[in-house]
């Protein structure tokens, strides 16, 4: 079969965008994502449009229902200030979407595993190189540590890596807005002169509960994306050698005995 475009179930597809792939994967790891921060999850099943718009969403309804404030306040044992600071109309809403963001890319990936097994056996012929008007992408070996620590650098960098250039100016453009918006830098820059106090009144806690999910979700999903990325190299090498040399008579080796 030429390509995967007549396959019923393909592995993959290369476009401009990078190399969406199905592949199978725990779902507990994918609600507990969703669960650090709604839409990880669904980034982790390929599902962008929906992840993306879920992340958009985590961000919009927590801030406008003070969720990571009342957080703070709930970890520092006011609970009558964590009370008074959320704002029920939001609250209820954001709660809602939470909830649901964790039973989808659950209950999708289950199915996910489903197809990811139809495909395995279906075996279609991978496409390893795609050259369009703007962009070229291609399969090729990548180091999964290297797209981890780019990620732990900063977020999106291992996702330029593994070559999701929408994904990754995507990340990158948050990771700076938290970063800016958190004050970290400056709070850092004063705790390098010793100014512990200064240092932890300049932050704003609300962006800076962001972070953490967020460095930890880039770095888990380019550090995944990129095993992928290696084991699909390795099948479509396979699949090419096969098909030119596998009724060729000459053998490099002798037969085993």
């Amino acid at each position: 079969m030429e390509g995967n475009e007549q396959a019923r179930w393909p592995r993959a597809r290369i476009s401009s965008n990078g190399v969406t792939h199905i592949r199978w994967i725990n779902p507990l790891i994918v609600a507990w994502w969703s669960a650090a921060f709604p839409g990880f999850g669904h980034y982790l099943l390929n599902q962008y449009i929906r992840a993306t718009l879920l992340t958009l969403s985590e961000v919009v309804f927590n801030t406008l229902a003070h969720i990571n404030e009342a957080l703070v306040y709930s970890f520092s044992g006011n609970f009558s200030l964590a009370v008074g600071v959320l704002d029920p109309r939001w609250a209820y809403g954001y709660l809602l979407v939470y909830m649901v963001a964790i039973w989808d890319s659950y209950r999708s990936s289950l199915q996910n595993n489903r197809f990811f097994q139809l495909a395995e056996l279906e075996n279609s012929r991978l496409k390893p190189f795609f050259l369009g008007r703007m962009e070229v992408q291609y399969l090729e070996k990548k180091s999964p540590v290297k797209a981890a620590l780019f990620s732990a650098a900063f977020p999106g960098m291992g996702h330029l890596y593994n070559h999701r250039v929408g994904l990754a100016f995507y990340a990158i453009f948050w990771w700076w807005f938290y970063l800016t918006a958190s004050r970290l830098h400056t709070a850092c820059y004063l705790l390098f002169y010793g100014r512990i106090q200064a240092s932890t009144q300049i932050l704003h806690p609300h962006w800076l509960l962001f972070m953490p999910s967020v460095i930890g979700g880039a770095v888990y999903h380019s550090f995944t994306t990129a095993i992928e990325h290696n084991r699909l190299f390795a099948i479509e090498q396979r699949q090419y050698f096969a098909e030119r040399y596998g009724n060729c008579s000459i053998r490099i080796f002798p037969r085993p005995r």
